[in-house]
């Protein structure tokens, strides 16, 4: 085997011991969902999911009624609910509670880096619209006011993009394993939801939502490694640090 070769694959084992299991998945899924992203659009833009999103949007349509969403009346009113947790003034008004409670803890500038991370997220998923300019689905009534293009979908990336990232990054302060799988299965919870609820009100195309999912979740993985990043050079506060400056004192309070 060439030396350089030998060296090469050293590095590499070196590497890949310094890093974390955690990181590992967080890369693997980022890209598989950046991979996911890109195949969908190119399918969106050749016209190959018309087929498929259109037999999902009528599959939740009353047959005889269009204009029916299937189940009884209480599931729509569900979804209207659900797709709220998707709004930009409910998203924005969470990103401000979060970054005013990091703040109280005298996390300031991991309150910031909440308020940067969401704020990117939306400035991208608005150029995302802005440049595939999809129209919206006129199969059926939609079940929510709309005012954007379709793809990819605003809430789904957006309640992914919020959720994924409040509760990765909450979860670095956070020193049990259980309360962290929790906070980020609760997220991913309501990010899922978000997204159904929008196929189901007819305002979105299937394929609107995935691609606003893989997207959400690769930009919350993005930040999640930003704010190592940032924290192994001093820049936000460190996992561990507590109220009134990391004083122990105040953990049992």
């Amino acid at each position: 085997m060439p030396e350089s070769l030998k060296r090469f694959l050293r590095l590499l084992t070196v590497a890949a011991r310094r890093i974390e299991s955690r990181s590992l998945i967080a890369i693997l899924i980022a890209a598989v969902s950046i991979w996911g992203f890109i195949a969908l659009a190119g399918e969106v833009l050749e016209g190959d999911t018309k087929g498929l999103d259109t037999e999902i949007l009528l599959a939740l349509r009353s047959p005889a009624d269009p204009t029916d969403p299937v189940g009884p009346h209480w599931v729509e009113e569900f979804g209207r609910d659900m797709t709220a947790f998707g709004g930009t003034g409910v998203l924005i008004l969470i990103t401000a509670v979060t970054a005013i409670y990091l703040g109280m803890r005298g996390q300031w500038r991991s309150g910031w880096l909440v308020v940067a991370a969401i704020a990117s997220g939306f400035a991208m998923s608005q150029l995302l619209k802005w440049g595939f300019s999809r129209p919206r689905p006129d199969l059926v009534p939609h079940g929510s006011y709309v005012y954007t293009a379709s793809f990819p979908s605003g809430h789904a990336m957006m309640s992914a993009v919020t959720y994924l990232t409040l509760a990765i990054l909450t979860a670095r302060v956070e020193e049990k394993r259980r309360v962290r799988a929790y906070l980020i299965a609760v997220a991913a919870l309501l990010t899922i939801l978000v997204g159904i609820s929008r196929v189901y009100l007819g305002v979105h195309w299937p394929s609107d939502v995935l691609a606003g999912w893989t997207l959400g979740a690769t930009w919350a993985i993005l930040w999640w490694f930003i704010a190592k990043w940032l924290e192994s050079r001093g820049a936000v506060e460190p996992q561990s640090a507590n109220d009134d400056g990391g004083s122990s004192d105040m953990v049992s309070d």
